[in-house]
């Protein structure tokens, strides 16, 4: 071991470095200029780097020699004896190796010590599948201690009559993008070289922080995620045909938005009118949404590549802008913020504005309406939330300045003077006149009548006067052409006034944080007042109507259809909070969502409706309907998991397995087991009697040394499936708890459903370039034709299945704009259905 240590040595000459650690010429009280202590200290840094990646390397090499060697003695203890002079001579040329130089091991290492499936696979036959997590799992302490720390790919950890090889094509080790600074000599012994040299060669493809290898002769893939190695086996009848070069094809099938559920009031202002075509244009996530209640029909603007944050209707009320916030792409671009100017009849965009001018994201929009709406004006969400005022149609910005370093809550266009801007916010409320390219602010002035915290909401009367609601309940009007308050009604509102709304005969509407909806004449006395049933919450924005009616987004979510007689029906609704939890009815066409808003919702996905939703006392992270669709359980977030009948959302059960979130629950396809996978890195089983109703536990399935995130059932229900954070691929027997370890075994198990990311049949799913968190679910139809992905970008993909090819192609689908979270085909898969997590959206999407 000296000796192998010695080699290093020779490589480095550590007397510099310690020349370094002595010589105080750097520090504060040397004579040297500053910019020279800066580079001997960077000089002295650089080194130290160099000798901890070479002590690396020297730690690595030790650890695969004591692998090969280990190995090596279970090899002649299972045989016996051997005289197979390859052997021999290959145990020979690993002796002869101790003293000379290691291979580069610094870039194949994890940064930090990681437990995975990284270890050395046994011969073709015998019958054992690597031990999980690199033997460093719960139930093994057997393993010393060096195997549990560090875990090497099989580029570097090999074993004798491996056919795993580096290919053709030339590539740098998956982990050595940054900062490899491994030395010339410190390569491979010629030994080495020469015994890679001799094989036949297989393919690795490499793809940024991922890398693929085929072994033929095991009948695996293996892909390294984040540089740690995931062994995946393929089915018996495909060993000897397949092929990792081989070239996928994009899916026959592909998605079309069908209906989108929800709405974003809980955090936007102004965003819901009513067209002349009977359509309601509202939006969430990414979607503008365009409702036609009377005939249920939905179509959608989906132009915008992330989070829509405001939206205004041109007096022709047919074109429509919308402003986003600023994003970023799959591959890591920056994506600005931006307004989309669009045709609400074709869904076409006209104009594209402000792609390098605005910041964060756009927070107020509004058209002019006395000369034809020529100009719009904006205001973004940088530190000065920066007004600028656009001639749209030539794309060309007229003006600009710095509004307020406060939040601004509205921005509007006088009604009969095109020159005149008003906005307000926090602490403020300007108004600007548009004097050639020059904004000029006068600021509205409250003199004896207190000031507000904030102005909340803008409108205008007939009369030209301006009318504002503010946080302190109080209505003010502000004379025309004036900065001075004319009117004021005090108290109008208990609590913060949020909408403002001018019918057309006169009549004002106010709504707000108290739930009322009151209307006022034009002498601003009070007609009449209802109140918005709790249920709904607060009132976020106001809308006329038909006829008399009035719509009404709340900040819980709902879009309100009713009169100011004080009958509220909803027409949308949608989750409050980031949404995960999703499971579909396994014979008919509905499906349950919950998140962490504590509400359990299920859906029917042919009318759209809302069939019940039910508030649990925790937040939910995952749901699972039993075969018989009698019950669906319910994971929380504390490890609690709830049962509940499908018709009456009655509790059925309640049982606490551990105290951390339940990522994924999951029945038997029998209906006699169900499996709960949860942080705690344990899988719970629970044998189930009674149609759903009665649960006993079985046990605990242990094994795995990271959180579970995915689980399948194989056909029969005999064996289970899971996928961890740490990217494992553990098989179990879930009636006794009992692990399996059986390569011939599992390989050719049939599943009833994919949704572990991890496995051969759909590795060929993961982007290049992936973290290894990047797919967060996975669905495949009931016809095994096509599979579904949502990922961390905001996106669906559609890929072929099986999807065993590296770099497999999709079809991509935008909409969300938060990471997609959960994804599902409904029974009969006629359509999918796809959650956001953060956007709170769920969107249905039909399969042409």
């Amino acid at each position: 071991m000296e000796d192998g240590f010695s080699s290093y040595n020779s490589l480095y000459d550590t007397s510099s470095l310690l020349q370094f650690c002595n010589d105080d010429s750097a520090s504060a009280a040397s004579s040297m200029e500053v910019t020279d202590r800066i580079a001997s200290l960077e000089q002295r840094v650089q080194m130290q780097e160099d000798e901890i990646q070479l002590l690396k390397s020297a730690l690595a090499d030790v650890v695969r020699r004591l692998n090969a060697s280990e190995e090596q003695q279970a090899v002649v203890s299972r045989r016996g004896p051997t005289k197979d002079p390859t052997l021999m001579r290959k145990s020979s040329s690993a002796g002869s190796n101790v003293g000379k130089s290691a291979r580069p091991m610094i870039a194949t290492l994890p940064l930090r010590p990681t437990v995975n499936n990284g270890t050395i696979l046994p011969k073709k036959g015998s019958g054992t599948l690597p031990s999980p997590s690199g033997s460093g799992s719960k139930r093994d302490n057997t393993t010393p201690a060096s195997k549990r720390i560090l875990h090497l790919p099989l580029s570097t950890v090999r074993r004798a009559n491996s056919n795993e090889h580096v290919g053709t094509l030339t590539r740098r080790d998956s982990g050595d993008s940054k900062g490899n600074r491994t030395r010339t000599g410190s390569t491979g012994s010629s030994s080495s070289g020469k015994r890679n040299d001799s094989k036949q060669r297989e393919p690795v493809f490499s793809a940024g922080m991922r890398r693929v290898t085929h072994c033929k002769e095991e009948g695996y893939v293996k892909m390294f995620l984040k540089g740690r190695p995931v062994t995946m086996f393929m089915p018996k009848a495909q060993v000897d045909s397949y092929c990792l070069e081989a070239r996928a094809e994009l899916p026959s099938s592909k998605l079309k938005l069908d209906w989108v559920y929800g709405y974003r009031g809980r955090d936007c202002r102004s965003n819901l009118y009513l067209l002349p075509t009977g359509e309601t244009v509202y939006f969430i996530a990414s979607v503008v949404v365009l409702f036609n209640v009377d005939e249920q029909l939905q179509r959608h603007y989906t132009g915008h590549t992330d989070d829509i944050k405001c939206l205004a209707v041109h007096p022709d009320k047919i074109t429509i802008a919308t402003g986003q916030v600023a994003g970023t792409s799959s591959d890591g671009k920056q994506l600005a913020p931006h307004v989309r100017v669009w045709d609400s009849v074709s869904l076409n965009t006209l104009h594209v504005l402000g792609t390098n001018f605005f910041d964060r994201a756009l927070v107020c929009l509004a058209f002019s309406k006395s000369n034809g709406g020529n100009t719009l004006c904006a205001v973004d969400d940088s530190n000065d939330h920066v007004l600028s005022v656009w001639e749209w149609q030539r794309e060309d910005r007229l003006a600009e300045v710095k509004c307020s370093n406060e939040s601004v809550f509205a921005t509007d266009f006088h009604p009969t003077d095109s020159n005149i801007i008003v906005t307000c916010g926090k602490s403020h409320l300007y108004f600007w006149t548009l004097e050639k390219s020059t904004l000029v602010k006068k600021q509205g002035l409250f003199e004896k009548q207190e000031k507000p915290k904030f102005v909340l909401c803008v409108t205008f009367a007939e009369n030209g006067d301006t009318i504002t609601g503010d946080s302190s309940g109080n209505i003010l009007v502000w004379g025309k052409g004036t900065n001075r308050i004319s009117h004021a009604i005090q108290g109008a509102h208990e609590g913060s006034i949020f909408a403002l709304s001018m019918l057309r005969n006169g009549t004002l509407v106010s709504g707000g944080k108290d739930r009322r909806l009151v209307s006022w004449d034009s002498s601003y006395q009070q007609i009449q007042m209802a109140e918005v049933p709790e249920l709904f919450g607060p009132i976020r924005t106001i809308a006329e109507g038909r006829g008399e009616t009035v719509l009404i987004g709340t900040t819980k979510n709902f879009v309100l259809q009713g009169s100011l007689d004080g009958e509220f029906v909803h027409i949308t609704q949608g989750h409050t909070d980031e949404l995960w939890g999703l499971a579909v009815h396994p014979w008919k066409p509905h499906f349950i969502t919950c998140g962490y808003d504590r509400q359990v919702c299920l859906w029917d996905s042919g009318s759209h409706q809302l069939i019940w939703t039910k508030s649990m006392e925790d937040a939910v992270q995952s749901a699972g309907f039993h075969p018989s669709g009698s019950v669906v359980a319910i994971g929380t977030q504390t490890g609690r998991w709830l049962v509940l009948d499908t018709d009456s959302k009655d509790l059925v059960a309640v049982h606490t397995d551990g105290n951390e979130q339940l990522s994924v629950i999951s029945y038997g396809p029998d209906g006699n087991f169900l499996a709960i996978g949860s942080h705690d890195n344990y899988i719970y089983i629970y044998a189930v009697a009674e149609n759903g109703r009665k649960y006993s536990r079985v046990g605990k399935c242990s094994g795995h040394s990271s959180f579970i995130t995915h689980l399948d059932w194989s056909t029969d229900s005999q064996y289970l499936v899971s996928n961890s954070g740490d990217y494992e691929i553990l098989y179990w027997i879930p009636s006794v708890c009992k692990q399996v370890v059986s390569v011939e075994t599992t390989r050719d198990i049939e599943w009833a459903t994919n949704t572990c990311p991890l496995g051969f049949q759909v590795f060929g799913l993961w982007p290049d370039g992936s973290d290894g968190t990047d797919i967060n679910a996975v669905c495949r139809t009931n016809d095994k034709n096509v599979m579904v992905t949502g990922d961390d970008f905001g996106k669906v993909h559609l890929f072929a299945y099986p999807c065993s090819q590296f770099r497999a192609p999709s079809h991509v689908y935008g909409g969300h704009s938060s990471h997609v979270t959960n994804v599902s085909f409904l029974f009969d898969d006629s359509y999918l259905v796809s959650t956001g997590g953060k956007d709170m959206s769920v969107m249905q999407w039909r399969i042409v």
